[in-house]
């Protein structure tokens, strides 16, 4: 793997995308107590235990070059932890990957989310041009207005509607972004 990839940060504003780290516990805990979180996302943690298997996770993933969690810290309130943007990197041959990202409540109507979100979004098309990366797709439930907008900011059209599937029980919106720059919208 290259270590670069492991280690990597990426700078968007005052905020830092960093890897995930023990210390960041705690405020991961905190955040999965809130009720949209819990509602909008496939991870549940309910205690500290829970909390450091979602870490290995994130560890592991970024050893194996398939899937990158960042960390979003706000370095304007003291390296406040403010969220979490994650890829879950392109398969051999694809050209395409998922983003996701979520805000802790206090940090929500702040820019936070497409901030973070440019930022994962432009190094990803960047450290996977070679596996020919060239289109982002992002997925949220339809009730979930706010990532909509977070996406549509960032520059991820909406491309589609999709069925109800378990866990969910909603339909969903897909969201695209292309190498390019332009987003990939249904109407196109």
């Amino acid at each position: 793997m290259n270590d670069a990839l492991a280690t990597v940060t990426l700078p968007a504003g005052p905020l830092l995308l960093r890897p995930w780290q023990a210390e960041d516990i705690p405020a991961l805990v905190e955040a999965y107590r809130d009720p949209s979180m819990r509602a909008a996302l496939r991870s549940q943690i309910t205690d500290e235990a829970e909390a450091w298997r979602w870490l290995r996770v994130r560890q592991e993933g970024r050893e194996s070059r398939s899937y990158f969690g960042f960390a979003v810290v706000d370095r304007e309130r003291g390296d406040e932890l403010v969220g979490n943007v994650a890829l879950r990197a392109p398969a051999p041959g694809s050209g395409n990957a998922e983003v996701g990202y979520w805000t802790m409540p206090p940090a929500r109507g702040r820019g936070i989310a497409p901030r973070a979100l440019g930022a994962l979004t432009d190094w990803a098309f960047e450290a996977f041009a070679e596996d020919e990366l060239t289109r982002l797709d992002l997925l949220h439930q339809l009730d979930n207005e706010a990532s909509c907008r977070v996406a549509q900011k960032s520059g991820y059209g909406l491309a589609g509607i999709l069925p109800a599937q378990p866990p969910w029980p909603l339909d969903g919106h897909l969201h695209t972004r292309l190498r390019n720059g332009t987003a990939a919208d249904a109407d196109r």
